[in-house]
């Protein structure tokens, strides 16, 4: 007798295949979307390659040296990558089904609903930034020169998975206003801004007054600043300021927690209120 659990795996396997068939029907814009993306990533090493030369050879940014800030830039490209090949053309295109009216067909599928909106496409040419972000981080480590146990590098991909956890967190709860707005064209821009914050390592907003307070709304609030520092400072054995590097690390993993349950909550909810296109 056969299940009648689907199997999500085997789902999987078939969404990444259909991606595969849709990139390759549109190979130049493959190969443009790859190529900018190369680019984009050489720009961003060129330019810090460049303010790290104007600092001397002992410079650093807030404690972050030159082969420190590179593992960082290349932690935060890596989870960037991940996100933007998984979870953001799904979590984009959600507003679209909404719109049109094409959720009903997803709604009565034997699958969770949720699921389906957020692992059915995949953005192929974004999987290049984890080769460049990968090559970067193994060249950071090399010029660092120091050894990495096992413990660090275990306690990396953790965080690195809880950051991806968190930002999917964070999109899938945009994406559910789509109900209500009808069409959520804000996803992108929000991401971008998000962003802009998660590109610097926390102790670089020291300073000011306007700086401790973007410390504090984004590490207690929405902890955009943790998400990237932490597994960098973890798999560099980095304390952060006032040694608090494992409480830092427990406030990601709590409040990336509790960003899934609550995001789940709101996708569920607006499901409840979203009106069929037959009705």
């Amino acid at each position: 007798m056969s299940s009648s659990r689907p199997n999500y795996l085997r789902v999987l396997s078939v969404f990444f295949r259909n991606s595969i068939v849709r990139e390759m029907l549109f190979r130049g814009n493959f190969i443009i979307v790859v190529t900018s993306r190369a680019l984009w990533f050489a720009a961003q090493v060129v330019l810090f390659e460049i303010i790290f030369r104007s600092l001397g050879p002992s410079g650093d940014i807030n404690g972050w040296g030159r082969p420190e800030y590179f593992a960082f830039m290349a932690t935060g490209m890596l989870i960037n990558a991940v996100v933007e090949t998984f979870f953001m053309p799904n979590c984009a295109n959600f507003s679209e089904l909404v719109r049109t009216g094409n959720l009903d067909y997803v709604l009565v599928k034997p699958i969770d609903t949720q699921f389906l909106i957020s692992f059915e496409k995949v953005n192929l040419p974004m999987l290049n930034q984890v080769v460049f972000a990968g090559g970067l981080l193994g060249y950071s480590l090399w010029v660092r020169g120091e050894p990495i146990g096992l413990v660090p590098v275990l306690l990396y991909v953790l965080f690195l998975a809880v950051a991806v956890a968190f930002f999917y967190s964070l999109m899938l709860a945009l994406a559910s206003t789509s109900v209500w707005f009808g069409r959520n064209q804000g996803l992108y821009d929000f991401w971008f801004y998000v962003t802009v914050f998660a590109r610097y390592p926390w102790s670089i907003y020291n300073g000011s007054s306007t700086g401790y307070v973007l410390q504090a709304v984004f590490t207690y609030v929405v902890p955009i600043l943790l998400v990237v520092t932490v597994p960098a400072s973890e798999l560099l054995s980095k304390v952060e300021e006032g040694g608090w590097r494992w409480w830092f690390s427990l406030v990601a993993l709590a409040s990336t927690a509790a960003g899934l349950l609550v995001s789940r909550a709101i996708f569920h909810w607006s499901l409840r209120r979203y009106r069929s296109a037959s009705s």
